[in-house]
């Protein structure tokens, strides 16, 4: 087993945890913040779950995981700003909470809640499916296209289930203040897909066929 991994994989989980609790608990001013609490558990326990199974599965896949280092200009910049997306979406959420600037329905937390399971859960076959998943976008050596499963469907099966994500987040966070800043993320994202099927469509032998085989990028019908 490869223990330097496993401590990388702890830290990197470790620094998770406390920028989220930062981000969510100091500007709600307390930590009685139901909706905080609810999104720990339902981020990070799942995470923990996950990154184990790697670790004693498919050890490279986690190392692809926890490479974060775009190379390319055009997605350091989609990155950057999905980050930044990020940070502002789980800010506004505690002080919505704190000054209690909007309230959602417990149905539709409840309905976020499932959402980021079942979001996790599509993550979670994206990467059995296909053991070339990376943060980064790169072709890799070796690489072939994936074409069946959830891949079957859509080009970009993991970047669905990542809208599914954000989206429900700020449901589970309580705040319709923090969810117009998480509407912005499709269209981040969208910038990344582009750039990323040029990268492909380059070094990928078979992915042109690919495209004209599987049509819908993130959802089938729509786009």
């Amino acid at each position: 087993m490869d223990w330097k991994l496993a401590f990388r994989a702890v830290i990197y989980y470790a620094a998770g945890v406390l920028l989220v609790m930062g981000l969510l608990f100091l500007p709600a001013g307390t930590l009685e913040y139901p909706g905080g609490w609810r999104m720990m558990g339902l981020l990070f326990v799942p995470m923990l779950c996950l990154m184990v199974v790697l670790w004693l599965k498919v050890p490279e896949l986690l190392r692809k995981r926890l490479s974060s280092r775009e190379k390319q200009t055009a997605q350091q910049k989609v990155v950057k700003a999905s980050g930044l997306l990020m940070a502002l979406g789980f800010l506004a959420a505690p002080l919505d909470f704190r000054f209690g600037w909007s309230q959602v329905p417990g149905w539709l937390t409840a309905a976020g809640s499932v959402g980021l399971l079942v979001g996790y859960g599509l993550y979670a076959e994206v990467m059995r499916e296909n053991a070339y998943l990376s943060r980064t976008v790169e072709v890799q050596e070796g690489q072939k296209v994936v074409d069946t499963g959830l891949y079957g469907v859509v080009r970009h099966p993991m970047y669905a289930a990542t809208i599914l994500l954000f989206l429900s987040v700020p449901l589970v966070l309580g705040s319709f203040v923090s969810l117009a800043f998480f509407l912005g993320y499709p269209a981040i994202l969208t910038a990344r897909i582009r750039n990323e099927e040029q990268v492909l469509e380059e070094g990928l032998a078979g992915y042109r066929e690919y495209k004209r085989k599987v049509k819908w990028r993130l959802l089938p019908f729509v786009w």
